[in-house]
């Protein structure tokens, strides 16, 4: 198992690190409450995608909110897990990275495989325009 030191924290590929660095972690009450009433929201199967853009923020900033109602507490950390990972394995697709994220897992994630959660994500992210369709990438100019 490769673990991407701790130095690449600082460059655009932060992300493909092991852990979240926690510079785009959110973590008081009042960015969640911004983002849930400023934001845009959009809910699939599995997940609700909130979205806030920002001009003041310098990079992405990603929420997870897992009540009791999606599971145990086991079941409630193996899914901030799974969307901590898919979250890291698109963000350097994401068109504008200054904005706020946050994921909510709804009742019945905790029994959805990774494919079908990271299905249900991808598709809520390009609802909200985060990333584009496949096969919509811009024209280039002749």
């Amino acid at each position: 198992m490769s673990v991407t030191p701790r130095s690449t924290v600082g460059n655009p590929s932060s992300f493909r690190a092991m852990r979240l660095p926690r510079k785009h972690s959110m973590t008081t009450r009042a960015e969640f409450s911004r983002v849930r009433k400023d934001g845009r929201a959009k809910a699939g199967r599995f997940v609700v995608l909130s979205t806030l853009a920002s001009a003041e923020l310098s990079h992405l900033m990603v929420g997870f909110i897992t009540t009791r109602r999606v599971g145990k507490a086991h079941d409630r950390t193996r899914l901030r897990r799974r969307f901590r990972s898919i979250v890291q394995n698109h963000a350097e697709s994401f068109d504008d990275l200054h904005r706020y994220l946050v994921t909510i897992p709804r009742p019945g994630a905790s029994e959805a495989s990774f494919e079908e959660l990271e299905k249900d994500w991808l598709k809520q992210a390009r609802r909200l325009g985060l990333i584009q369709s496949p096969g919509t990438e811009a024209a280039v100019p002749n």
